[in-house]
């Protein structure tokens, strides 16, 4: 961009710390030298001091997220409070005129929030990065790239293993499978909402359960979602001409081709880091802004990894019936599980 890009932060009881890790986005803009973070916004004072005496005193503190954005004018925004205030954050931040945003998921609450949140960045062309990791990861590169090449020749099925939950994980689930396949649109989605028995009825699992799933894609492709069989994301992919079997969260896979011999295993590059995918968040959403373009996780990745959540909860109430996308029903809300700033 030709100069540093000042960053505000909404949001922060994740990045109490300089060690990159997973939801530590301030670590990520420290790491890319094009970025400076200028303020933070939390509800909590204690919350706020932690963030200051980690990252530095010349950081502002605010406990009013309007008065950040009006005194700090920041370039890039990065929202990680809960889910229940993404909309109205992000719909204010782009009418403030910030230019470039990154958001912790899940992205909202409702579908209804989506569509407000989404079409916000739309009119005003301000590029979203939705935090799935795994759009930024070059083991999940190589693996997409392979399937478009065509490793299994036409592809026909994804069946996707260790969804633990269908809003708040479950979009890393829909995100990593719709971007091996080439980010087909999703046209219905059918599924059930695991009973719990024997939980609390204000347990974490209740609050946002589990499910069974099926989406149909564009080009008549279908991915069956079960959780089980792994604590990480794990993949069977079936093609015209053979199966891809991925395991490990990626970082592992083998071609099955000829039905009498032993599957192929595959050289997939490795991640490197705590957190390998965030530096290079930042540094897509910089260039995003720079450029006028897009990011890997912008506005219609994020939609179709939101949807297709809410689609399933629309089904089980209509027992399992098939939910056309877009969804007609945009008033659903899932309280998703507690965060930062309740």
């Amino acid at each position: 961009m030709g100069q540093t890009c000042r960053v505000a932060i909404a949001g922060c009881h994740r990045m109490l710390d300089r060690k990159p890790a997973n939801h530590n986005f301030a670590s990520a803009f420290a790491a890319v030298p094009d970025t400076e973070i200028v303020a933070v916004f939390d509800l909590g004072a204690d919350t706020r001091q932690a963030f200051q005496d980690c990252w530095g005193d010349k950081v502002a503190a605010y406990d009013d997220f309007g008065r950040m954005l009006q005194q700090e004018k920041p370039d890039l925004l990065c929202v990680a409070t809960s889910q229940k205030m993404h909309a109205d954050q992000i719909e204010q931040a782009v009418a403030a005129g910030v230019r470039g945003i990154l958001c912790d998921k899940p992205l909202v609450t409702s579908l209804s929030e989506a569509d407000r949140l989404l079409d916000a960045c739309r009119t005003a062309g301000v590029p979203l990065a939705l935090g799935l990791d795994r759009r930024w990861l070059i083991s999940y590169h190589r693996l997409a790239e392979l399937l478009r090449d065509g490793i299994v020749g036409q592809l026909q099925s994804l069946i996707i293993y260790g969804i633990p939950n269908l809003i708040n994980h479950g979009c890393h689930w829909y995100d990593a499978a719709l971007q091996l396949v080439g980010d087909l649109e999703p046209q219905w989605v059918s599924g059930n909402v695991d009973d719990l028995p024997g939980e609390a009825p204000d347990s974490r699992r209740h609050l946002d359960p589990p499910g069974r799933l099926m989406v149909g894609l564009a080009g008549d492709v279908q991915l069956y979602f079960t959780p089980g069989g792994s604590q990480r994301p794990a993949f069977d992919v079936i093609g015209s001409q053979g199966r891809l079997s991925i395991v490990d969260d990626g970082l592992q896979a083998w071609q099955w081709q000829d039905a009498g011999a032993p599957p192929l295993p595959l050289d997939i590059p490795q991640p490197v880091g705590d957190f390998p995918a965030g530096a290079a968040i930042v540094r897509d959403l910089v260039d995003a802004v720079a450029s006028g373009g897009r990011t890997a996780c912008d506005v219609e990745e994020a939609r179709r990894a939101t949807e297709i959540g809410f689609a399933v909860h629309l089904s089980h109430a209509r027992q399992g019936a098939r939910i056309d996308l877009p969804a007609a029903d945009r008033k659903l809300r899932i309280n998703s599980f507690p965060w930062g700033n309740e």
